[in-house]
């Protein structure tokens, strides 16, 4: 099935150390999806938690559709995920351990459905933020002389 991405989370790779994935749907309203092909999304803070045996994304933004009027929703609602019983049992005891978190990392198509992209990892520490961005400047300072030594 052909997918096409519409968001990723900025922050979610720089700071977290993402250990597993896994797809989720997520239940939406019709303008929303009006608004999310329009590529109106910023999932910049937002953030997946289980609550009373669901999972749930919080603080993603859809913009209200513009023809939209009485049936545009909250633009920072809190929505359902949806995840069959095995994935759920499994994420609440990979969450359940400690320093453990919920990120969603990108919004896509499938199809014609929306999936989410969660992740579970661990936050990183200042320190090693600080790795992360040395080894990308040195890649990047390999790859540059590698480009020249070529020409």
């Amino acid at each position: 099935m052909n997918t096409k991405l519409i968001a990723k989370n900025p922050t979610a790779y720089h700071n977290y150390n993402i250990e597993n994935t896994l797809e989720a749907g997520i239940v939406l309203s019709g303008t929303e999806i009006k608004s999310i092909r329009n590529n109106k999304v910023n999932m910049k803070d937002c953030y997946a938690n289980i609550k009373n045996g669901e999972c749930f994304v919080y603080g993603l933004h859809i913009s209200p559709y513009e023809q939209g009027n009485i049936f545009n929703k909250n633009p920072l609602r809190t929505r359902k995920l949806l995840l069959n019983r095995r994935e759920l049992n499994k994420l609440i005891g990979m969450i359940t351990q400690k320093g453990y978190s919920l990120i969603p990392i990108s919004l896509y198509f499938k199809g014609n459905f929306v999936k989410l992209e969660l992740g579970v990892g661990k936050g990183k520490k200042l320190y090693d933020k600080r790795q992360d961005l040395a080894k990308k400047e040195a890649n990047m300072k390999i790859m540059k002389a590698l480009k020249e030594n070529n020409k």
